[in-house]
């Protein structure tokens, strides 16, 4: 049976699980933009804790993710739970890099008048910083999607919902019969959806950016 023969009969169940992917790294990209933006917001005044976010999120991302997900799902015995888990503390960390980077460079000349006008240090965060900063903040979200498309395979390890599975059935049984095109299936189809999440996100970015600053 070729690729393609494989895939138009597992059709109903690729695109189920392909759902399942999407959904579960959209889930966790948004758990993860939230959690890195208040601690960017709490870190970037403080040059001492901005090194140290800037640290905990590099060396964050030298963990791997097998370890990971084999050390949570001996304390949480959900894979879904242990999944999402996973991926928001991984996609955690690029966007948290970005966000405080792109706060602290915001111009100090440019807060400094917005306090002046009156403005309180929560509404010049909300309403200057954070939409100065939005473009790299988008930039961290976007990478921070891609790398956890390929993260998610791995969620099929303790039982988790995606793609993964086609990929971990495929390599159980290398040699066996489809074992190479359930692999492959698997992971074109992340790749293909990888590619579609990022032009949503490039899209998304840049409606929710403030048209002076688009490039």
């Amino acid at each position: 049976m070729s690729l393609w023969e494989y895939v138009q009969d597992r059709w109903s169940l690729l695109s189920f699980q392909g759902y399942q992917h999407v959904s579960l790294v959209v889930q966790s990209l948004l758990l993860a933009t939230l959690v890195a933006l208040a601690v960017a917001c709490i870190a970037y005044r403080s040059r001492r804790i901005t090194d140290v976010a800037l640290s905990l999120s590099s060396v964050g991302l030298t963990l791997p993710a097998f370890a990971l997900f084999g050390i949570l799902i001996a304390f949480v015995p959900n894979g879904i739970v242990v999944s999402v888990a996973a991926l928001a503390f991984y996609g955690t960390l690029p966007i948290l890099r970005n966000a405080v980077v792109g706060l602290s460079r915001v111009d100090p000349a440019l807060v400094e008048s917005a306090r002046g006008m009156g403005m309180s240090r929560t509404a010049t965060l909300l309403r200057l910083e954070i939409p100065l900063a939005w473009p790299v903040i988008v930039t961290g979200i976007r990478v921070s999607a891609q790398m956890l498309m390929g993260i998610a395979a791995i969620a099929a390890y303790v039982s988790g919902p995606g793609l993964g599975s086609f990929i971990f059935s495929g390599l159980s049984r290398i040699g066996g019969a489809n074992a190479t095109n359930s692999a492959w299936a698997g992971t074109l189809a992340i790749v293909v959806l990888a590619v579609l999440l990022d032009l949503v996100l490039s899209l998304l970015g840049r409606l929710t950016t403030s048209r002076g600053i688009r490039v």
